[in-house]
């Protein structure tokens, strides 16, 4: 007899059993506690303005190796990069969207939509990629592996 070891509140979380959520939340996270990070410092934090060059270079690196972590993730699976990079890129518009509340010259920026659109078209494109190099990929597969396949 099994005896189930699951918490109370365990069904909330059935979806997290799906690796592109998982990844897309984790991913999530990260952006935000990096770009919160990185408006604290720069806004909130004076004596740091003189390695603003350093600090902004050094967020958009940490930004764009998170935002790289579904793409080397599925690469060879473009639904659930896909599915990934959109949820985590979700969760960071949002949590921009709540930034904006407090650092008020932020939307005047860009505002949470364009944040939206301007990664979801990125990862869109980022996905059809990866969606053609593995048709191309498999179709050259099974090309190699056909029975009457003759060296030229």
């Amino acid at each position: 007899m099994e005896i189930s070891t699951h918490l109370p509140g365990f069904r909330w979380f059935h979806v997290f059993r799906n690796a592109a959520v998982r990844t897309g939340v984790y991913v999530g996270v990260c952006l935000t506690v990096v770009f919160s990070a990185w408006l604290i410092l720069a806004n909130r934090v004076p004596f740091l303005e003189r390695f603003a060059l350093m600090r902004n270079v050094g967020a958009g690196v940490l930004l764009g190796l998170f935002a790289l972590v579904p793409v080397l993730r599925f690469m060879v699976a473009p639904g659930y990069l896909l599915a990934s990079s959109l949820v985590g890129w979700l969760m960071f518009s949002v949590s921009y969207s709540i930034l904006c509340l407090f650092f008020l010259e932020l939307e005047n920026r860009l505002s949470p939509f364009q944040v939206f659109m301007l990664g979801a078209v990125v990862y869109m494109i980022v996905t059809t990629i990866c969606w053609i190099g593995t048709i191309i990929w498999k179709a050259r597969a099974s090309h190699a592996t056909h029975s009457n396949h003759h060296a030229s």
